[in-house]
């Protein structure tokens, strides 16, 4: 099998930021190589030129060559000073409806599942759900099995991973399940946050972490600008420790911490 060509290189990359809005860079070659081969060979294809036919004319493949893109890694209670804001957040809360959270690009639920955590420790079940959403179908559908390696436990807190956390045997041995009770608050689904979410109705708090480093600054402000109509007035916004909104000109949103926003009006 031949290397990818930068004609077929470049084909890809427009492909993928019309279908998602994330821009790869030129040095990514090797990347898309790597993650496409196993199709191919399944296709018994002979250059990437074909697969990209083939993603344009088969619509289940180029789902599956999107997933391929949007595997991204992830841990439990990654970047711990988010989590503290969350429960300060709870420990305070007084409203007479249930607090919505939103984990905009959950992966496998590691963070899905660690902001239940931390939820059904300050309030009761009736008074808190959890909605976990990503582009990649795959992943969606292991957030939901609730089934990790159980070296993905060690960064939970310990009394939190005695209480929500189940140690595999048998055939599951080295795994670890999410508590089913825990899990009943939490849902997942596919989303693209390059479109608006009009039936997901009203967060208090967003987490959109590690997502907006793979976009440009049009997109970044298109997917914000989405997100934005599913929050209310007074909720959060959180964003990776690494990441920014500079350039973006939102005046809807004021910083309150580095990495967290609070909105101060509705979204036009």
């Amino acid at each position: 099998m031949t290397n990818i060509s930068e004609e077929e290189y470049d084909k890809f990359v427009k492909l993928i930021f019309e279908e998602i809005g994330i821009t790869l860079s030129e040095h990514k070659q090797k990347l898309l190589e790597s993650r496409f081969y196993k199709r191919m060979l399944h296709y018994k294809l002979e250059s990437f030129s074909q697969y990209y036919d083939l993603c344009l004319e088969n619509f289940t493949e180029k789902i599956e060559m999107l997933n391929l893109i949007t595997t991204n890694e992830t841990y439990f209670f990654r970047e711990v000073d988010h989590f503290k804001f969350l429960k300060n957040y709870l420990v305070e809360y007084d409203g007479a409806t249930k607090v919505k959270i939103w984990s905009a690009a959950s992966s496998v639920g590691a963070e899905a599942y660690s902001i239940a955590m931390v939820c059904d420790t300050v309030l009761p079940p009736n008074k808190w759900e959890v909605l976990g959403s990503d582009i990649n179908s795959h992943v969606v559908k292991k957030a939901r099995m609730r089934l990790y390696q159980l070296t993905w436990s060690e960064k939970i807190p310990k009394e939190l991973r005695q209480k929500y956390c189940l140690k595999g045997k048998g055939k599951y041995e080295g795994m670890f399940l999410i508590n089913r009770d825990l899990a009943k608050n939490v849902k997942f689904q596919t989303n693209n946050l390059l479109e608006p979410n009009p039936n997901f109705g009203k967060f208090d708090i967003v987490f959109l972490r590690n997502v907006l480093i793979y976009f440009n600054d049009a997109t970044r402000k298109t997917v914000i600008q989405n997100i934005l109509e599913n929050m209310k007035i007074g909720s959060y916004l959180i964003i990776s420790q690494t990441e920014n909104l500079n350039g973006l000109n939102i005046d809807t949103l004021e910083q309150v911490e580095s990495s967290i926003f609070k909105v101060l009006k509705e979204s036009k």
